[in-house]
């Protein structure tokens, strides 16, 4: 029994269960790397999102915050704003925005697809006979041919006509 109330004492689990809340607009740093002064509220809005904050008070100011809040573990929070004048964007400013969306793990990004591929490139040249074209036994397979068939009753169709 020990040993099953152990598993359950981890970082993601335990009693009680307390839930992860994530509130606001997830921004990554290609989107605000897309931000160009002079841009529309529609070609920012297309870019970023709705944005969460739109104060009555200050219209030429649109506000990104982020907050979340892990069951286990730190809160983040990040601020990201933009400002317009006469409806064209003229600067933004912000929390340093991370490069991946939030469903994705923390080392998915590039330099991990490029390990990835550098692993199997050096398990390709470590068994050269092993290609695309050869059969793990060392011989050449040969593709099969496939084999067209007309629909059943119209080849002998065509030779009444």
């Amino acid at each position: 029994m020990a040993l099953g109330l152990a598993g359950c004492g981890s970082t993601n689990w335990g009693f009680p269960y307390r839930a992860t809340i994530q509130q606001g607009n997830w921004i990554t740093a290609e989107q605000v790397a897309k931000l160009e002064t002079g841009m529309t509220r529609d070609q920012v809005r297309f870019i970023l999102g709705t944005p969460t904050l739109q104060d009555i008070f200050h219209a030429e100011r649109w506000d990104y915050p982020y907050y979340n809040q892990p069951g286990y573990g730190q809160d983040e929070l990040r601020k990201f704003t933009v400002w317009f004048e006469n409806d064209r964007l003229t600067r933004w400013t912000g929390d340093e925005q991370p490069d991946r969306q939030p469903f994705q793990k923390a080392d998915s990004g590039k330099e991990a697809i490029q390990s990835v591929d550098a692993e199997r490139a050096a398990q390709r040249s470590a068994s050269p006979g092993l290609g695309s074209s050869a059969s793990p036994s060392g011989q050449n397979v040969v593709p099969q041919a496939t084999i067209e068939t007309a629909p059943i009753g119209t080849s002998s169709q065509e030779e009444r006509k």
